[in-house]
């Protein structure tokens, strides 16, 4: 799964630390008010100290694999240490203990340090539960290009190809757009072979010249992120065909790109270049409308397509067994009006 090194999926599948004490002698907790239940990442932590020592650590967590990394390398870190100096611990000695997390998922570190130094804090307190509350969607990023991008512009105001919907329009010049500010060749940032690149341009934008509208090629020598390829089979597997049994060019080239942008960190849409969030749905709608049927619940499309791999595969991605009752709710579903 993208994102998940060796060192976090070992510390998301110990549960060594999981469950409750008997006697806490402090529990901290982040956002785990009954108003934030299914709206918020969720933590407990449970302390038992001797002396000085924290002798017992115990967490509770409702949220992705790595939110339950971080609290197990947190649990980990501060079990048998002074109590002084785990308040000390922060978001910044924990990320170091998983080999750092993606920059996107940096908050659940954050997180699982909060309702650890809330379960301190219980313990200054005399045992007085601490309760606090982190909300990582105040930091998620927006549209990362505008209508008045200079790519974007020139490719929506060139001449139109016939039987071209203003909408695909809109969507592939997004995806070319946000593709050429990377130091990627054009065709591979977006999963394309040479001739896909032309053709897409021949049909969508026939009136743009390549070579005098995108960055030098030879000036592009980066390497692509690393496409899942289950990720971009089950994408594949979803393509339309047309009357004669053959792949919809449209349709097989929306897969590729999307199984390519959903390799970057943060939300695909947009890593697509996308206005808005539900530009992606209707996209998918058009092209890929079996995995539109599919998402049923409206999970979050890189989640969505990350679970059904992790699925497929025997894993699971969380804990909670129903997402209705998950604190994690509302990252995995987020409104399309967001």
């Amino acid at each position: 799964m993208t994102g998940y090194s060796e060192t976090i999926l070992k510390y998301a599948s110990d549960d060594s630390r999981a469950g409750t004490l008997l006697q806490p002698d402090g529990i901290g907790e982040v956002g785990l008010g009954a108003e934030e239940v299914g709206q918020k990442l969720a933590v407990r932590f449970a302390l038992q100290i001797e002396q000085d020592l924290i002798k017992q650590v115990r967490y509770q967590v409702f949220g992705c694999g790595f939110t339950m990394a971080a609290c197990a390398a947190a649990a980990e870190l501060a079990e048998g240490e002074q109590l002084v100096k785990v308040a000390r611990f922060d978001g910044k000695t924990l990320n170091q203990s998983l080999g750092g997390l993606p920059d996107e998922r940096s908050y659940c570190a954050d997180l699982a340090i909060e309702a650890l130094q809330a379960a301190v804090s219980s313990i200054q307190q005399k045992g007085a539960r601490v309760a606090t509350s982190i909300d990582p969607r105040t930091t998620e990023p927006g549209a990362l290009l505008t209508a008045d991008h200079p790519v974007y512009r020139a490719l929506i105001d060139s001449a139109p190809a016939k039987a071209i919907s203003a909408e695909d329009r809109h969507l592939f010049a997004c995806l070319l757009s946000i593709a050429d500010l990377e130091s990627v060749p054009l065709h591979q940032a977006l999963n394309l072979s040479e001739v896909m690149l032309d053709t897409l341009l021949l049909e969508v934008f026939p009136a743009v010249a390549r070579e005098q509208l995108f960055a030098n090629p030879s000036l592009k020598t980066a390497t692509a992120p690393e496409i899942n390829p289950e990720v971009q089979n089950l994408l594949l597997g979803l393509v339309r065909q047309d009357r004669f049994g053959w792949p919809q060019f449209a349709s097989l080239i929306l897969a590729r790109m999307i199984a390519a942008r959903a390799a970057h960190p943060g939300h695909l849409w947009v890593a697509m270049g996308l206005f808005e969030r539900p530009e992606l749905s209707a996209a998918i709608g058009r092209h890929l409308p079996s995995l539109l049927a599919a998402n049923n619940k409206k999970m979050r499309w890189k989640r969505y397509l990350f679970k059904q791999v992790c699925e497929m595969n025997g894993g699971l991605m969380c804990k909670s067994p129903v997402c209705g009752n998950c604190s994690d709710y509302a990252l995995c579903f987020a409104p399309e009006d967001e």
